[in-house]
């Protein structure tokens, strides 16, 4: 095992668990934000797993998740971007439960993590097709076009699911204010996809043809 890698990838779990309780409880003012619980349980357990699978199997991929060092300008305006949205759902996720401004049923909370863990599935199955898959944008050594499984459905399935866990997110956790500002990822990933297809065009060898092949980005027949 890399100590190392494993490290890192420890206190990248930590701080993210930390970071999102604090987001979440402290705006609420209570611990008894019980959708709070649930959306920590339906994302850091299997992210935990997946860590450890990861570590075990393909620590190179590991690696290159964790690594969120944009050299693209465009990329570290998205990172920006993302980052205030994200802080902006969570609190106002909060602060809804503390002063029920909008109560939603309780079978909403349980579809939204339904279709969470979903997403979920269909990020592990992006993972396992493409080795390549790092979370900045760039051109790996010997990194070749993979156009079979998902991604011969959308070009970018990683983006897919990420849309469906993002806007799931606030479901979870009962708030459709948090659902308004989590909106903002459609335009801040369009962003995203424009500069990486630029840069993938630029730099990897067949992406102009599976552009050609493979017509829809995000979203079957619609994106």
């Amino acid at each position: 095992m890399d100590v190392k890698l494993f490290g890192q990838a420890i206190i990248k779990f930590i701080s993210g668990l930390v970071l999102v309780g604090v987001l979440l409880f402290l705006p609420a003012w209570s611990f008894a934000y019980w959708q709070g619980w649930l959306l920590i349980g339906i994302l850091f357990i299997p992210m935990f797993v997946a860590g450890l699978i990861l570590m075990k199997i393909n620590p190179e991929l590991l690696q290159k998740r964790l690594n969120v060092k944009e050299e693209e300008k465009e990329q570290r305006i998205v990172i920006l971007l993302s980052g205030i949205m994200f802080l902006g759902a969570f609190v106002a996720a909060g602060l809804n439960f503390r002063f029920g401004w909008i109560v939603l049923p309780v079978g909403v909370s349980y579809g939204g993590a339904v279709v969470f863990l979903a997403a979920y599935a269909l990020y592990a199955e992006v993972l396992r097709e493409n080795v390549y898959l790092s979370r900045t944008v760039e051109v790996q050594q010997g990194q070749k076009v993979i156009d079979t499984g998902l991604y011969g459905v959308v070009r970018h399935p990683m983006y897919m699911t990420t849309l469906l866990l993002f806007l799931s997110m606030p479901l979870v956790l009962g708030s459709v204010i948090s659902f308004v500002i989590m909106l903002a990822y459609i335009p801040i990933i369009a962003m995203r996809i424009e500069n990486e297809e630029r840069v993938l065009e630029e730099g990897l060898a067949g992406y102009s043809e599976y552009k050609k092949k493979v017509r829809r980005k995000v979203i079957p027949f619609i994106w």
